[in-house]
């Protein structure tokens, strides 16, 4: 799948067939994280890839919303340090992240309420905030990235001056 046609049906998954993702492809996944252009280059991003139902289980179980991470076969837990750029690094590599695991049939939800609370399950330094949790899996049902409800393209964008036009 090419870049565009990734972007252009990406669609939240919340819903996992039992399967595994392949070493292969979580490879993949994690590779373009960390292959993802950061300020200054610092990459101050730390993935933790978890693939133990258990935890798994246990992660679901610790979140208000995203409790479909126990059914994952595979979640990625994305820690930074706190300020501005490594919230902005860390939300580019999850970009990155989600759009490898989408071209490969693969899909996540970028789940980011109450996600503290997996700091000390999983031994997360305290001065790393976590970021988000992407359960990544095969998605349950059909799943197609036709009419996404979006804005029309001129009310989001301008030329040369906000306001101004987009055609």
């Amino acid at each position: 799948m090419d870049t565009f046609e990734a972007i252009r049906t990406l669609r939240a998954v919340r819903a996992f067939r039992d399967e595994p993702v392949p070493d292969e492809i979580v490879r993949r996944i994690v590779e373009a994280g960390r292959l993802t252009a950061s300020a200054a280059n610092r990459q101050p991003w730390h993935f933790i890839v978890m693939r133990n139902k258990d935890t798994l289980r246990q992660l679901g179980a610790l979140m208000s919303s995203g409790r479909y991470i126990a059914q994952a076969p595979l979640a990625v837990v994305v820690a930074t340090p706190k300020g501005e750029f490594p919230i902005s690094d860390g939300s580019r590599a999850i970009q990155s992240m989600l759009l490898a695991a989408w071209s490969e049939g693969v899909g996540s939800n970028w789940v980011g309420f109450n996600v503290e609370a997996v700091k000390a399950p999983l031994g997360i330094p305290d001065d790393l905030t976590v970021l988000a949790i992407l359960p990544f899996g095969y998605p349950a049902g059909s799943i197609t990235g036709e009419n996404k409800k979006r804005k029309p393209l001129g009310e989001v964008a301008s030329s040369e001056r906000f306001g101004q036009p987009f055609a």
